[in-house]
C-alpha cells in the first residue's frame, strides 16, 4: 500500500521542513521502497576539510529517510504522526561535491499498519547511503521511525 504518490513528496518537504528548502534537496526519487535525494555542492556549507558539513550530511540523509516514510505512511496522517525515535550516522569517508542520499525501508510496511490498527505503536528502519558524485559510500543513516497516534 502507497502513502502518498512520489511526486507530492518532494514538494511537500520543501513547504513543510524550513530546512529541505534551506539546503536546497532533490528529491529525484521518491517511492515506499526507496528514495534518492541530492544535496548539491555549496561553499557555504562546507566543513574545515573542504567537504560537506557532518549537520549536512545528516539533514539530506534524514530527509531521505523521511520520504521514504511519508511515501509507506503518508495516507495514515489523518490519524497519525511520522517521528524519528533513534538515529545512528557513520561517517566512512571525506566528503566531497555533490552528495547522493539513498534510502530504503528496512521493514514490513504492512507489519507496521497492522501493529498500529491493532492498537500499538510500531517502530521501524528506514536506512541510508550517501554516496559522493564517484559513487563512493561516505556516509550511512539508520533511522527508527514510529507512527504515534493523534489524540
Amino acid at each position: 500500500m502507497v502513502g502518498m504518490p512520489g511526486d507530492q513528496i518532494g514538494p511537500l518537504m520543501h513547504a513543510v521542513v524550513p530546512m529541505v528548502a534551506t539546503l536546497g534537496l532533490e528529491y529525484v526519487e521518491v517511492s515506499p521502497e526507496r528514495t534518492v535525494v541530492v544535496l548539491r555542492d555549496q561553499p557555504e556549507y562546507r566543513n574545515h576539510v573542504g567537504g560537506p558539513h557532518a549537520a549536512a550530511m545528516f539533514a539530506l540523509a534524514e530527509s531521505a529517510t523521511g520520504a521514504v516514510a511519508i511515501a509507506a505512511f503518508g495516507d495514515m496522517m489523518d490519524r497519525a504522526v511520522l517521528l524519528p525515535t533513534t538515529a545512528t550516522m557513520d561517517y566512512v569517508a571525506i566528503a566531497r561535491g555533490d552528495l547522493t542520499a539513498t534510502a530504503r525501508l528496512d521493514a514490513d510496511a504492512d507489519a507496521a499498519r497492522a501493529q498500529f490498527d491493532a492498537g500499538t505503536r510500531p517502530e521501524f528502519d528506514i536506512v541510508c547511503e550517501i554516496a559522493d558524485a564517484e559513487g563512493t559510500i561516505t556516509g550511512t543513516l539508520r533511522v527508527r521511525w514510529t507512527l504515534k497516534a493523534l489524540r
